[in-house]
């Protein structure tokens, strides 16, 4: 396509992606982060160099910067600009993979984070194609709900109000990575919603963290800030009745949570600190020999 330099704007997780393949295809790239981005995401960027770019402003500030940027420089391939419509795309992969770890069957409802709406809507749209060429026996009626942090909800506000249309906000929330204040897919993302029988809800910074830790101890998962929306949402949306009992569920937990150690920093750490001696052992841990 004669594009020279690979570039994005984001909120880092696609930046990491960007960078590390474009590093390993030979390509120089450039890539757009906020200032204020989570330090494990912007040193997982800059490892890859050459070029890491903080701008000061939020993720839209960012994004409008590279849509100008773009204009200017018609070889640079900016993933989540000029070639929005394979970066979108790809989103679908994610429904192919839970069909085909679930044998080539449809969950009948998911649980989505939502940043800027597109992967909300290509997942809903991968299962349909999926029935479409023949890999599921029918066309699934898959319900798919959105997880909005409530620093940063302008999609789950507009479903809530019964609007069509998503009014921007300025985010303020832990969840960096879905903190887009006006996201590009959000009317789509709530026509999928309703189209499907779901629902878009959003989520404290406080059960965010309380999610993530959850998800920890039960799963064994360390999810990054986003799967704490979803989790802290799945469990909002079976406490109201909205997720049944009856209805297989996945959610979708799409960060490490090395990348925003900060978030839980406070929330955990060690049990105890003791002298290297068993009688100091024992009195922190009395009962450690017991069985649970």
């Amino acid at each position: 396509m004669g594009f020279k330099v690979a570039a994005c704007a984001s909120t880092g997780n696609l930046a990491n992606s960007v960078a590390a393949h474009a590093a390993r295809a030979g390509m120089r790239h450039v890539v757009f982060i906020p200032a204020d981005l989570e330090a494990g995401k912007v040193v997982a960027t800059a490892v890859y160099g050459p070029d890491l770019v903080a701008v000061e402003g939020s993720y839209d500030d960012v994004n409008r910067l590279c849509s100008e940027l773009a204009s200017e420089h018609p070889t640079w391939a900016f993933v989540n600009v000029n070639l929005r419509t394979y970066y979108a795309e790809g989103s679908k992969t994610l429904a192919f993979e839970t069909a085909e770890q679930l044998g080539w069957d449809a969950p009948d409802h998911v649980v989505v984070p939502v940043a800027s709406g597109s992967q909300l809507t290509k997942i809903a749209k991968g299962f349909a194609e999926l029935a479409r060429v023949g890999l599921l026996d029918e066309v699934p009626s898959v319900r798919v709900s959105g997880a909005q942090a409530e620093g940063c909800a302008p999609v789950a506000t507009a479903y809530a109000e019964g609007h069509d249309h998503v009014r921007p906000v300025k985010p303020a929330t832990i969840a960096k990575s879905l903190a887009i204040g006006n996201p590009a897919d959000g009317p789509y993302a709530i026509e999928a919603v309703r189209t499907s029988g779901g629902t878009l809800a959003s989520v404290s910074d406080a059960e965010i963290v309380d999610a993530m830790v959850l998800l920890a101890r039960t799963e064994g998962i360390f999810a990054e800030t986003a799967g704490g929306v979803t989790i802290a949402t799945l469990a909002k949306l079976v406490s109201q009745g909205v997720v049944r009992t009856d209805e297989r569920v996945v959610a979708y937990v799409t960060g490490h949570g090395l990348k925003t150690l900060e978030a839980v920093s406070g929330a955990v750490g060690p049990t105890a600190t003791i002298a290297p001696t068993l009688a100091a052992f024992d009195e922190a841990l009395p009962h450690a020999g017991e069985s649970a």
